[in-house]
């Protein structure tokens, strides 16, 4: 097969600096199946083994051999949400006995918490809320969230609130995208987790989260953010119902926005792509079952992070695992398979953690460390901007 051939001939890879949609789609369908059934104890097969030497090459021809963290604290602020996504181990009801809803002086004590341990950023979201109001407003709630956080931290990153809560904030006051985005900005949100995408693909959608925004709304909200200057992150929900053409349509939308944010000049893109495999271990019983297996299966999942590397690379260079699903081992691996960012801290994870992944809630900065020198990288702590801090370890 040309495209099995094309994997096998890496100096034409790195010359062309990745591969087209159409090896990638390829490629994807003939390695996940042999990667389904491949035990990854053994040696890889040929195509297995060749694509991971591709992806690691390339890698370090884009970005090198750093591998960079971000020491940070994860403030999931409510489970409250009127959405029932089928994925979904985190929601509540808000009649619910574990249903919750964070105080603003809760928040702060987690945010000091996290600076004295030297975070440098705060990424907060939470479920929908439709009593999440202030005033009889949900983006003045979210505005005196904001507000309070940076008045006694001036000095944090605040990465917060997706793309479907700007959808909800919007839709509960009435106001435009733009208008929500530029409000919370203007308050001091500094970036925004590129989350709730899953997959864009709304025939995939209309199945696991048919209440969620569709592909279209999710792409606008953030070209919008990088059209008024906040940065964004890029995340895929992969290893469920969705096929190899859905998950080649979602990272084509990704690179044709990364390309539409660098062609006009916006303020603001991309900065990193976040593999996320789905994790089921106490999610809803329907998901369960369409899917048949509830925790990541690494293989599938790394071959998608080297495909991920080839295909989208030349436009978003930093690719990073999540040690919360694949756990630090699982993710450790995949900085040999295209990734060179270990993530952040964490300090505390819910929506993951409740539907059954066996990663932990948050890890050390010493262990991410560690991790990155077992494969005799450079560690770097950084920036939510990828900007570093200190000096290399």
């Amino acid at each position: 097969m040309q495209t099995i051939a094309a994997i096998a001939k890496l100096e034409e890879i790195l010359t062309n600096n990745g591969i087209s949609a159409q090896q990638a789609l390829a490629l994807l369908t003939t390695a996940l199946p042999l990667a389904t059934t491949s035990d990854p104890q053994e040696p890889l097969p040929p195509l297995l083994r060749a694509l991971q030497t591709a992806s690691d090459r390339l890698r370090q021809q884009q970005v090198g051999d750093t591998v960079t963290y971000v020491i940070n604290r994860n403030i999931n602020f409510t489970n409250i949400c009127e959405q029932h996504c089928a994925f979904c181990a985190f929601r509540r009801d808000a009649t619910a006995s574990d249903a919750y809803w964070l105080n603003i002086e809760t928040i702060l004590s987690k945010v000091a918490e996290a600076v004295a341990q030297g975070a440098t950023e705060i990424c907060m979201q939470g479920g929908l809320n439709p009593a999440a109001k202030e005033g009889g407003s949900s983006l003045r709630y979210y505005q005196f969230l904001v507000r309070e956080i940076k008045t006694a931290f001036p000095q944090i990153h605040l990465h917060a609130f997706s793309p479907q809560e700007i959808q909800f904030i919007a839709r509960e006051d009435g106001c435009s995208y733009a208008q929500v985005i530029a409000a919370l900005h203007e308050v001091g949100v500094d970036s925004m987790p590129g989350t709730a995408a899953e997959v864009l693909v709304d025939a995939v959608r209309s199945k696991i989260c048919p209440e969620k925004i569709r592909t279209a709304t999710w792409l606008e909200i953030v070209e919008t953010a990088h059209r008024l200057g906040v940065w964004t992150t890029s995340t895929m929900l992969c290893g469920h119902i969705e096929t190899p053409a859905d998950q080649m349509a979602h990272l084509q939308h990704l690179q044709q926005l990364q390309q539409k944010a660098l062609e006009h000049d916006y303020p603001a893109r991309i900065t990193e792509f976040i593999l996320l495999p789905y994790v089921g271990e106490l999610a809803p019983k329907a998901m369960r079952q369409w899917v048949g297996h509830h925790q990541p299966r690494l293989l599938p999942t790394l071959v998608l992070t080297a495909v991920a590397r080839l295909f989208l690379g030349q436009w978003i260079v930093n690719h990073q695992p999540s040690w919360v699903k694949l756990g630090l081992r699982g993710a450790t691996m995949a900085l040999n398979w295209g990734c060179n960012d270990l993530g952040g801290t964490l300090m505390e994870e819910h929506i993951t953690s409740v539907a059954g992944a066996q990663g932990g809630t948050g890890v050390s900065p010493e262990d991410l460390v560690a991790a990155i020198h077992s494969l005799g990288r450079t560690p770097q702590q950084r920036t939510t901007l990828y900007n570093p801090v200190g000096e290399r370890q």
